[in-house]
């Protein structure tokens, strides 16, 4: 995410913080600069020049110009005047009152709508709520049989659609029935089209004014930039939604439409995609996006992620081995099977600070496939070798090697890998740096 933006602002900052002390035509040039990569980001015009002149008022102040470290205080102001027009802080979901609540997706078709009503039923699952998932797509073909196999995939009941229902209806209905499925949250995948368009917008409102939806939630696509910033304020202005989610942000190297929607509509981000994945959807937090964006990482991000897929019983066995010296090739493998559960490989290295930078320095491209290598590898060794990774020899290396389909080399390569983990978290804990049951308390 940010990839480009990223990229660029770093180079700006790069300029300034070595600068023992900055004039105000050092910020001047600096957030030209700025100013200009926000821009090319496809940042709202409108949204910029405020941008760049609120952190001007701030930065040639007495905060910047007599500060000890001008350059970090500069970019400390541009992180939190980024946070504050993305919105200063995460809102979730207003589910107050009466149940079951009802959260009407909407959007234009190819947004990604129906993925995103399986995500954000996975997401309210983890949080304790028991959603149903309610196919309002009479229109597109198989939309309704996406939405029943998704439902099918995770395991979350599906409201049984037909066709030649009315939309209305069809919500009506399953509002009617959530209660044979001991459901309280519906999330209704409504149609979408190509273009807005007066029809489709008299739909959405008929449904609205009949179920009376707790949240009306436009699905965006992100890397359609101020596209989807304009989509954003059409249907705001028609429907009054009440928040964004920003689909496929993991495929947007520039951010404009996640700088620009909150300013423009006055309506927060509350979700983002980032990911392909059933589980790739996360609460939008302003503040640490901000801090994403200036190649800072989002350490509370991927501790969430941690502590919602690893137990801390498991942390604190493995915390015990480490400690006896046996930490072996198979806790690696369930290591390596719980880190994959957290997300694609490159945005978890996009949330580690400083990783975008050594990304690009060292043209770092995490490979997928490379875990599933790994894992066949070790999947072909014996109880033995997984045990006592010093009893693999060449023998034992070369069988290893035709029973996984790979070299002696990639069995080399895992060995020494593993080895050198081994080793940096035992020297971890000897230093007392590494706590793993701390994180899950």
């Amino acid at each position: 995410m940010f990839e480009n933006l990223t990229e660029k602002l770093d180079g700006v900052f790069k300029k300034i913080t070595g600068r023992g002390k900055l004039s105000e035509a050092n910020i001047r040039d600096a957030l030209k600069e700025v100013r200009l990569a926000l821009l090319e980001a496809d940042v709202n015009y409108k949204v910029v020049k405020k941008l760049i002149e609120d952190i001007r008022l701030r930065a040639v102040g007495r905060e910047v110009l007599q500060s000890l470290t001008p350059g970090q205080q500069l970019i400390k102001i541009v992180n939190e005047e980024m946070a504050g027009l993305m919105g200063d802080t995460g809102q979730g979901l207003d589910l107050a009152g009466k149940t079951p609540y009802s959260l009407m997706l909407v959007g234009l078709q190819g947004s990604g709508k129906t993925t995103t009503a399986a995500k954000l039923a996975v997401l309210l699952r983890k949080q304790g709520k028991r959603p149903y998932l309610v196919p309002a797509d009479i229109y597109r073909p198989a939309a309704i049989d996406q939405l029943q196999k998704l439902g099918k995939q995770i395991n979350i009941p599906v409201y049984p659609s037909n066709v030649d229902q009315k939309p209305e209806e069809i919500c009506l209905e399953a509002l009617a029935n959530a209660g044979k499925e001991s459901a309280d949250v519906l999330i209704i995948d409504t149609a979408g089209r190509l273009h807005i368009d007066e029809d489709l917008m008299a739909e959405l409102g008929r449904i609205k004014e009949k179920i009376d939806p707790a949240e009306i939630l436009l699905v965006a696509d992100a890397m359609t930039g101020q596209d989807a910033v304009n989509v954003s304020k059409y249907f705001d202005e028609t429907l009054d939604i009440s928040g964004v989610i920003l689909s496929k942000m993991e495929g947007d190297a520039r951010g404009g439409a996640a700088l620009s929607i909150k300013a423009v509509t006055g309506k927060p981000i509350k979700f983002i995609g980032v990911g392909e994945t059933v589980d790739a959807l996360e609460p939008f937090y302003p503040e640490r996006m901000a801090s994403q964006i200036l190649g800072m990482g989002d350490v509370l991000t991927l501790i969430e992620k941690a502590q919602s897929e690893f137990d801390q019983k498991d942390a604190l066995a493995l915390q015990k081995k480490l400690k006896k010296n046996e930490f072996n090739l198979d806790d690696f493998q369930k290591q390596l099977k719980q880190m994959k559960k957290l997300g694609p490989l490159e945005h978890i290295l996009g949330l580690l600070p400083g990783m975008g930078q050594l990304k690009k320095l060292k043209k770092i491209k995490p490979d997928e496939k490379e875990l599933v290598k790994i894992e066949a590898i070790i999947n072909s060794m014996t109880k033995d070798e997984k045990r006592q990774y010093k009893i693999i020899n060449g023998s034992r290396r070369r069988r290893i090697a035709r029973g996984s389909g790979s070299s002696v080399q990639d069995v080399n390569r895992l060995i020494k890998n593993f080895t050198q983990t081994k080793k940096m978290m035992e020297r971890f804990m000897k230093k007392g740096q590494l706590d793993l049951p701390s994180l899950f308390r």
